[in-house]
């Protein structure tokens, strides 16, 4: 049978999906089961690493029966996910030593303080293209290996493994045999030379992770191994891997530099694709590695938020004021505005550019007047305003404005969001036919791998645009908007500067 299909695994952060695609990048079937986070103390964010793994086999398992394909049809599998959370799991068993810590934990923020104000910290910011902060997962690894009994001397005597969710499914599709990564997962841990490609020695001293436990960087696009017979009834190569924002940004066919998308998920992830060129940011970003589908080493500019769609969630959830996340639009639109409502979603702290772990969320200008929907429009625009200081730290560290950006993600879908967006950036937004980049991205990198698509050319002949939203609101109004924005965030802000 002609291999014609590409399988991508999508593990996001609430999450497990998996999407099969033809030969024309079009996407055939789909599958997605959620799955909860815990939050044992206030800041601390977990996930059952087995539970993932079980879902996410479910997924693939649905899509395949959905469409009616047979493993053996499959000419690859793609995988992206939740970058910066981690597992640490036994090599013999399996079996995880603790829940998966979740790219949101903010439990190390001790660790990061002490850093910051350390002999190292310049140095570390330099060889990582990264900032101090508990969202990477250099910390994280650190705090495990404190703090569940034994876990040092086992990791020290190899007989644990480390890895982002991407080695862990590529570790349990493969039966145990292979123990990877990429480098877009590798440049977020802290512990990887972001020039050199390569674990590094200094970093890992500091952090005090043993080498042993590491996996193997592998390029994004590149077969690292096989599915395990027993899993899907054949051996697939597993050919592509990257992290969901870099895996996105292939998805968009941002594969040239000055080209900037924006994914909208339960955070917000924008990324400058800056191609070869090491550009360190200036401005409170960080420098990471783009996906590369060749050996040249390929590098963006990126800024995260840190709760986006999270906020949605959290007033139809805990709130109960959304009967479902779609339904925000239609709520924003029934007012005229926010009354002067601005929400600051900080659960979990403060992203870029102000990288404040111990900030809190804050909904401020509520007068007795203000609505339900009031407050669903100020957490909508809330994205927007958040992902505007992402993209004026860009521009900045660019030395050009942005024009035109590229957006995908669910968050997408949402056109109130959309239109606010651009009237805030001053920015055309481009939203394209099919907004889940990121499986998709992952199913390119795969593809090309295996000689399934032969170039990048052709994969960007793919690429449709399905609705183009231009800025329509006044400067002043534009500036109006944001100075309150601002002033909201200020309150936010933890007392220590």
């Amino acid at each position: 049978m002609t291999s014609q299909h590409i399988l991508s695994l999508d593990e996001g952060t609430s999450s497990a999906r998996a999407a099969l695609y033809d030969h024309q990048g079009a996407r055939v079937a789909i599958a997605s089961h959620e799955f909860p986070s815990q939050y044992p103390q206030p800041g601390w964010v977990e996930q059952d690493a087995k539970e993932i793994w079980r879902l996410q086999v479910q997924s693939a398992r649905d899509v395949l029966d959905g469409a009616r394909v047979q493993p053996r049809g499959l000419a690859a599998v793609g995988i992206t996910n939740q970058r910066e959370t981690l597992v640490v799991w036994d090599r013999q068993t399996g079996e995880p030593i603790a829940p998966a810590i979740v790219w949101q934990c903010r439990r190390t923020s001790a660790a990061c303080a002490a850093l910051n104000a350390s002999k190292d910290r310049d140095w570390i910011i330099e060889r990582t293209g990264l900032v101090i902060d508990p969202y990477f997962t250099g910390t994280k690894l650190q705090w495990l290996l404190d703090h569940v009994p034994g876990a040092r001397a086992r990791g020290e005597a190899g007989d644990l493994l480390f890895g982002n969710i991407d080695t862990w499914l590529i570790w349990k599709l493969s039966g145990g045999r292979v123990h990877a990564t990429d480098l877009t997962n590798a440049s977020r841990t802290l512990l990887m030379n972001l020039a050199t490609g390569e674990w590094d020695d200094d970093l890992l001293r500091v952090f005090n992770v043993p080498r042993a436990m590491l996996p193997r960087i592998a390029r994004s696009s590149e077969v690292v191994g096989v599915t395990d017979g027993d899993l899907f009834g054949a051996e697939v190569p597993i050919a592509g891997v990257a992290g969901d924002q870099q895996a996105a940004t292939a998805g968009q066919a941002c594969f040239s530099p000055g080209m900037i998308k924006n994914t909208y998920g339960t955070g917000c992830f924008c990324l400058l694709h800056t191609g070869w060129n090491l550009v360190r940011s200036k401005n409170r970003l960080i420098t990471t590695r783009a996906a590369s589908t060749n050996s040249e080493a390929q590098y963006a500019i990126e800024g995260s938020v840190f709760v986006a769609g999270a906020a949605i969630q959290w007033l139809r959830d805990s709130l109960g004021i959304l009967p479902a996340a779609p339904a925000s639009q239609q709520m924003a639109e029934s007012v005229t505005d926010s009354a002067g409502v601005y929400f600051v979603p900080a659960f979990v702290g403060l992203g870029a550019p102000h990288w404040d772990s111990e900030a809190r969320g804050v909904i401020s200008g509520l007068t007795r007047g203000a609505t339900a929907a009031h407050i669903v429009r100020a957490a909508l625009e809330s994205i927007a305003f958040q992902s505007r200081e992402l993209v004026d730290a860009q521009s900045a560290d660019a030395g050009t404005p942005v024009k035109e950006m590229r957006v995908d993600g669910g968050a997408a879908r949402n056109d109130f969001l959309m239109q606010f967006q651009a009237d805030i950036l001053d920015c055309r937004i481009v939203r394209p036919a099919d907004t889940e980049t990121t499986a998709l991205g992952a199913a390119y990198l795969a593809g090309l791998a295996v000689g399934h698509w032969k170039s990048t050319e052709e994969i960007a002949s793919f690429w449709r645009v399905e609705r183009v939203f231009e800025p329509r609101i006044a400067a002043s109004e534009r500036a109006r908007l944001y100075d309150g924005w601002l002033d909201a965030v200020a309150r936010a802000r933890s007392v220590r500067r």
